[in-house]
C-alpha cells in the first residue's frame, strides 16, 4: 500500500515535527514523545496526562490545550508510550495541585501507567488514575484483560479536562472521570484491515463483500464477521448492543466516530442512522458529535459510543474547549 511517508521507522518523529510546526500554542518534544500545552504547568490546576500508541489521531496528542488534556504521550504506531515519557509529561505539567492519569484498558498501557505513576510518586506527584473500559463487543482479547478501552477515551478527556480548567481539585475530577468511563459504551465495525507503516500491508484479511463486527482500535478480533450490511442494518446491530449494555435512564451523549479512511459522508449518513434507531428505542440525545476522533490509521469503519449524561457532565461537555482535534465555545 502506498503512504505519504519518508520511512517507516520515523514516521511518528516525523508527524510530531509537523504538529510542532502546525501548533505553536503546544510544546512538542519530538526526542522524548511527549505533546505538552504550551502554558503548563498552569497555577492550582489539576493536570490530566493520557497517552497510547500512535495511529488513533486525533487521539491523544490532538486533544491537548485547555479544556481538555494538558499533555499526551504518544509510543509508537499501535504500541504503548513508555513509563519515562508519562513521568516527565507529569512532571511538566504538575502545578502542585496533583495530575490525574487517563488509560485506555490495554496491557502495555495499564502496566506502563502504573510504574510511571510510581515513580512520579516518588518525585512528589501526587497522581490518580482512571481506566477506561467500554468497549462491549469482546470481555477479554490478545490485548486486555476485560474491556478494551476506545470511544469514551474522549468522552472522559472532555469533561476531566472541563473541571480542571475550573479548578476542580484532584479528587472531584478523578471522580467526574470516573464518571463518564463507567457511564460509557463502545462497539467498533470495521469494514476494511487498516496497514501499519512497518508492515504495509493490511494487519489481516477482511475478504471483499464482508465486514467485521466489534472490531478493535488496533485490528483486535471482533465478535463476527458477517457479509456487508447496509447502514441501517448495521446502526440497529450496534445501537441494540450498546442499549442491552447500557440501559439509559436520562439522555445520552453520541459519538458517531470513523475509523480513519470513512469519509464525513458516509458518516453523517450513518448518524441518521443511529439516531433513527435510539428515536425507535424512545432513548433521548442530548448532544450528538460526527467524525474521525479515535481512528485505527487508514481502517475503513465506524464505532458508536454511547454516555449516559447528567446535568454536570452536559455543562462540562458544553464548556470551552480549544486543542487541535477539538474546538467550541472560545
Amino acid at each position: 500500500m502506498t503512504m505519504l511517508i519518508n520511512v517507516a521507522e520515523r514516521v511518528v518523529a516525523d508527524a510530531l515535527r509537523g504538529m510542532a510546526d502546525a501548533h505553536p500554542e503546544l510544546v512538542v518534544d519530538v526526542e522524548h514523545r511527549v505533546i505538552v500545552r504550551r502554558d503548563a504547568p498552569v497555577a492550582g490546576k489539576v493536570g490530566l496526562v493520557s497517552g497510547g500508541g500512535s495511529g488513533h489521531e486525533p487521539l491523544h496528542g490532538g486533544f491537548v490545550g485547555p479544556g481538555m488534556l494538558d499533555a499526551a504521550c504518544p509510543g509508537e504506531v499501535f504500541t504503548s508510550p513508555v513509563p519515562d515519557q508519562m513521568v516527565r509529561a507529569a512532571a511538566a505539567v504538575d502545578s502542585g495541585a496533583g495530575v490525574l492519569f487517563i488509560v485506555k484498558n490495554y496491557t502495555g498501557d495499564v502496566l506502563n501507567f502504573r510504574m510511571a505513576a510510581e515513580l512520579a510518586e516518588d518525585e512528589n506527584i501526587q497522581v490518580a488514575k482512571v481506566l477506561v473500559r467500554d468497549d462491549v463487543a469482546v470481555e477479554d482479547s490478545t490485548h486486555t484483560a476485560g474491556r478494551r478501552g476506545t470511544g469514551a477515551t474522549l468522552f472522559v478527556e472532555k469533561v476531566a479536562g472541563a473541571a480542571a480548567e475550573e479548578g476542580a481539585p484532584l479528587e472531584r475530577v478523578t471522580a467526574l472521570a470516573q464518571q463518564v468511563a463507567d457511564s460509557s459504551r463502545s462497539f467498533g465495525v470495521a469494514l476494511g484491515a487498516p496497514a501499519t507503516p512497518a508492515k504495509g500491508s493490511a494487519t489481516f484479511d477482511l475478504p471483499a463483500g464482508e465486514l467485521e463486527l466489534g472490531i478493535g482500535i488496533h485490528g483486535e478480533p471482533g465478535r463476527e464477521r458477517r457479509r456487508i450490511m447496509t447502514s441501517g442494518e448495521i446502526a440497529d446491530y450496534t445501537v441494540d448492543t450498546l442499549l442491552a449494555d447500557l440501559r439509559p435512564g436520562g439522555p445520552l451523549l453520541v459519538l458517531v466516530n470513523g475509523m480513519g479512511a470513512t469519509p464525513l459522508l458516509e458518516l453523517y449518513g450513518f448518524n441518521a442512522e443511529v439516531q433513527r434507531v435510539l428515536r425507535e428505542r424512545r432513548v433521548a440525545v442530548a448532544r450528538t458529535l460526527v467524525g474521525n476522533y479515535v481512528t485505527s490509521l487508514d481502517m475503513a469503519g465506524c464505532s458508536v459510543t454511547l454516555c449516559q449524561a447528567d446535568d454536570e457532565l452536559l455543562r462540562l461537555w458544553d464548556a470551552p474547549v480549544s486543542t487541535p482535534g477539538l474546538r467550541w465555545g472560545r
